[in-house]
Formats: structure tokens, C-alpha cells, sequence
């Protein structure tokens, strides 16, 4: 996957399948510079705002890092990562992921190249 904030929210759904009238979705990323957000789900200048903020708050190539040997943007990944943490819980309502008008699912990549990711989906009823 490449860098970037993307929704993934359409899929996430597809590989639920038909959900219990009430309950808890809980979504897991079994990586440690990568996370998931929930937020803004319409207009696309939220998801490269959220990459300018990022790379802000986290820069790469600073002198104070000693985790480099997988690039200069692996530490800064890590961080990110944590700041914005693996899963994300939402409730159940009448068979559909309580979500709001306007919230998407976002699998956040903070690698230039990450790879694969791999999410672990589990409903609660």
C-alpha cells in the first residue's frame, strides 16, 4: 500500500458480511507503522491535510533518531503509529456499523512503501 490516509471503510464492510442487530466491530492492524482513524469521509483535501500535519509533528531525518537502518521514514512511522493507535471499536445498530454521516475507516500508511497490511476483523454480539 502506498503513503496516504486511505478510506477503507467499503471494504472493511464487504468483508463483514451481514452483521448482528446490536453489537461491537472491533477493526485491529497487526503492524507497528501503520494505524487506523476514523474521520471525514467526503472531501479528499482531509486525508492530505492529515499528511501535512503528520509529517509536521513527525519529520524524518532528524539527528535524534537512532532507528534507521530501515529508511528515514520507518522511526517516524513508528511514532505516527502510536499517536493514532491499531484499532478502532464501533458499535452495531440494526445490522449496520453505527457510523456518522460523515465517518469513514482509515487505514493511515506512514511508510513510502509499506507493504501488505494485514486487519483483524472481530464482531462482538
Amino acid at each position: 500500500m502506498s503513503r496516504g490516509f486511505h478510506l477503507i471503510t467499503r471494504y472493511i464492510e464487504s468483508e463483514l458480511g451481514s452483521l448482528p442487530d446490536s453489537g461491537l466491530v472491533n477493526i485491529f492492524i497487526q503492524h507497528t507503522s501503520a494505524a487506523l482513524s476514523l474521520n471525514e469521509n467526503v472531501d479528499p483535501t482531509v486525508r492530505e491535510d492529515f499528511e501535512t500535519i503528520m509529517n509536521r509533528l513527525v519529520p524524518e531525518n532528524q539527528s535524534g533518531y537512532k532507528h534507521t537502518m530501515e529508511g528515514s521514514d520507518d522511526m517516524p512511522a513508528h511514532i505516527k503509529s502510536s499517536l493514532l493507535g491499531q484499532s478502532l471499536t464501533i458499535p452495531v445498530t440494526n445490522g449496520r456499523m453505527a457510523l456518522g454521516m460523515w465517518q469513514g475507516i482509515y487505514l493511515c500508511e506512514f511508510r513510502n512503501y509499506g507493504g501488505p497490511r494485514k486487519l483483524v476483523l472481530t464482531v462482538y454480539s
